[in-house]
């Protein structure tokens, strides 16, 4: 794919307080924080080398992808198309009730429809334009992404006692971010939690903390939304990443 995708190979999750644009290729290559006019988190589209992307994708590049919503809804399906089989990435933001927060959840669902599929998974968070360093924790839950004023912290939502380290899954450093691989077969599911919080500041000793479960996510997304029972089935038989506190 361009290294600088149009803007039209784009969809837009978000939710309500700040948004993310989702390439056709599954990156994350916008993303402001805790705000829409925040510095960036995720700023590839701008500069793919020093921006910072979060992707979900296919571990080869002979796919063709589509995107779509799911109807009435701002759930974003990117579905991939490779020899071996048919997944698809599902892309939220759990609506924030209240009140402006300085916490946020994007969520990446993964799933596989027909066949198998090898997915990668590459993080690499670059704070306010590039210009702000940032310390890296990996454990078994996932990861935190700490800089001076701001904490992201990736978790896998999946069932209870399965780690990132499972059979059929890989977790590498890279360079300043994070690559995981993991191979799903037909009805397979996963999911990544990304949360970004500034009450989390410093909180390292604590861990990554679980998130709550898939089938918990869905109803919780969709108060916002009309089609609540279409999203709701889906997310629930999916198998995604998910990126979370």
């Amino acid at each position: 794919m361009d290294r600088y995708p149009a803007i039209s190979e784009h969809g837009l999750i978000g939710d309500l307080q700040t948004a993310a644009l989702v390439s056709t290729d599954g990156t994350i290559d916008w993303f402001c924080c805790p705000r829409f006019d925040s510095p960036s988190v995720f700023a590839s589209l701008l500069d793919h080398d020093r921006g910072g992307h979060f992707r979900v994708g296919p571990d080869r590049d002979d796919f063709v992808s589509r995107q779509l919503y799911f109807p009435d809804t701002a759930i974003l399906v990117t579905r991939f198309m490779t020899p071996e089989g048919v997944g698809e990435v599902v892309d939220f933001m759990p609506i924030v009730e209240g009140s402006a927060t300085e916490r946020h959840r994007l969520v990446r669902l993964v799933r596989v429809v027909r066949g198998t599929m090898r997915f990668r998974a590459e993080i690499q968070p670059r704070f306010d334009y590039g210009r702000k360093p940032h310390e890296r924790e990996i454990s078994d839950d996932g990861a935190l992404f700490v800089s001076d004023d701001l904490t992201l912290t990736l978790h896998r939502a999946d069932l209870p006692g399965r780690s990132l380290s499972e059979k059929g899954t890989s977790l590498e450093r890279d360079g300043e971010g994070l690559r995981i691989t993991k191979t799903l077969r037909e009805g397979g599911i996963a999911a990544e939690d990304r949360v970004s919080d500034r009450r989390l500041l410093r909180s390292r000793r604590r861990g990554p903390r679980a998130p709550r479960g898939l089938s918990r996510l869905a109803p919780g997304t969709n108060r916002q939304r009309r089609g609540r029972s279409t999203a709701t089935r889906h997310l629930r038989r999916g198998d995604g990443f998910h990126p979370s506190r």
